[in-house]
């Protein structure tokens, strides 16, 4: 029986978790190809050591619930080569008036699953836990019934808890995730299991009572530790796992340096011609690059999803990476990391202390933070150069944990229009770019800003990705 032949232009974790998939469901049957037009795969996953440290270029973890990452890692073979968070300092803050303030325990996003530790915080004042605790009082509006009707992040906290846990606690949170301007960020998109609780019981309180009851909240209520505790990396950080996909493929079946130029149908295939001039035809294509490529390659094939992937805004990000001496560090850092609410004016969004969430991150008396600069709200940041970033954040780090003397390493990661912005109309939008793409025989899309951001979301929706029709 002849094999099919798949051609999958892209080799990030979209292109590379689709072909892993499809190579492990039907290797017998498949022919693949993966087209990077870099000299790596993984687009922003990637890990290198540098001076002794540990670094991860973009995401270091995966969630496990969905649990879609852990089950392909099951698949390849590398469950147990999987390690889980240091016990010691799980948790994260808040900065709050140039303090880094736990965020209350039992707190998820925008709901907190435990009363005493928000009346007890010192990231709100007796008038904003006085306005958190009328939540169950404040009623809904009518329009939620509607199937279609969505608003911003900013519009439901806003409305149903108030400004101070909005401004303080649930805005720094979602930056976090989404480098996202809130204003503009989608509830249905981002947060539709949180706006169902509200379609379904009224209120979060009313919602958070009967999960109790259930005993659906019992993670989310144990401790925040316990949460992290749904985290995976690997030993060698998170480019084990590009490394995993890949080594599943045929050796042949990735090109490198192999940028796509042209993508044609012909009457009974498509063809792929690569920037060096070298056509070859597939029986089906999946199309797994960022929006914008995507767009381009697919303006004349399917023009509306074209513009409609065009039409999603990605915000860029600089990671600047430090290797401190602990000796160095005036102030208690023993947690995982922290996020800055826009109202503190500062110059970064979070800072991740990478060495105290993995073991071997940093050498023996040493820390590893990565922090976060840029984003929707502070794009021009990224103006500078690399070595005016660096002394920027340490300035920030300065007053914030009272660091001190000169870094051991120190490095800027840049990754430009890479996080996709769910803005309000998202969901809409992505359902008419699939149905466009689904009215064009034997093609397919696949990137983060389609099925959800995050690396076990990436995988779950190339796992969808159907090339036997």
């Amino acid at each position: 029986m002849q094999k099919r032949r798949v051609g999958i232009i892209g080799g990030g974790l979209s292109g590379l978790a689709t072909a892993a998939q499809l190579h492990l469901d039907a290797a017998d049957s498949i022919e693949l190809t993966v087209f990077e037009a870099s000299p790596r795969t993984g687009g922003v996953i990637h890990t290198e050591m540098i001076d002794g440290f540990l670094v991860d270029h973009g995401a270091d973890m995966f969630a496990t619930k969905p649990p879609d990452a852990l089950r392909l890692c099951e698949r390849l073979g590398v469950a147990d080569k999987l390690i889980e968070p240091l016990t010691l300092g799980r948790g994260a803050r808040i900065v709050r008036g140039g303090r880094l303030v736990s965020i209350p325990d039992g707190f998820v996003l925008m709901r907190g699953t435990k009363l005493w530790p928000m009346l007890t915080t010192g990231l709100l004042s007796p008038k904003g836990k006085l306005r958190y605790l009328i939540e169950r009082f404040v009623v809904a509006p009518p329009e939620i019934e509607d199937d279609e009707y969505d608003e911003s992040v900013e519009q439901f906290v806003r409305r149903r808890m108030g400004d101070e846990v909005l401004d303080r606690i649930v805005a720094p949170l979602s930056a976090g995730i989404y480098t996202a301007d809130i204003t503009k960020l989608s509830m249905r998109a981002t947060m539709a299991p949180i706006a169902e609780m509200e379609r379904k019981f009224g209120s979060l309180a009313r919602a958070t009572a009967a999960r109790r009851r259930s005993g659906e909240d019992n993670v989310e209520r144990g401790s925040t530790g316990a949460r992290y505790g749904q985290f995976r990396s690997f030993p060698g950080g998170m480019i084990q796992l590009i490394e995993s996909l890949a080594n599943s493929l045929p050796p042949e079946s990735i090109r490198i340096n192999c940028p796509v130029a042209n993508l044609s149908r012909q009457q009974d295939h498509w063809d792929v011609t690569t920037a060096a001039g070298e056509t070859m035809a597939f029986d089906h294509v999946v199309v797994a690059t960022n929006p914008r490529p995507a767009a381009k390659i697919l303006a004349d094939i399917a023009p509306q999803a074209a513009d409609g992937l065009s039409k999603i805004e990605s915000t860029s990000t600089a990671i600047v990476v430090l290797g401190l001496r602990k000796s160095d560090i005036q102030r208690d850092i023993n947690t995982f990391g922290f996020v800055v609410p826009a109202t503190e004016n500062r110059r970064i969004l979070a800072g991740s202390f990478a060495s105290h969430k993995f073991a071997g991150r940093a050498p023996e008396g040493h820390v590893l933070i990565r922090c976060f600069v840029g984003g929707a709200l502070q794009p021009e940041l990224l103006r500078n150069d690399d070595e005016t970033l660096i002394q920027m954040v340490r300035q920030e780090l300065a007053e914030l944990i009272g660091l001190t003397g000169e870094p051991v390493m120190s490095r800027v990661v840049r990754w430009n229009e890479a996080m996709p912005q769910y803005h309000i109309g998202h969901g809409p939008r992505v359902k008419q770019i699939q149905a466009d793409i689904d009215a064009v025989p034997h093609l397919s899309v696949i990137n983060n800003a389609m099925g959800g951001v995050g690396i076990a979301p990436v995988i779950r929706s190339a796992g969808k990705i159907d090339v036997r029709n």
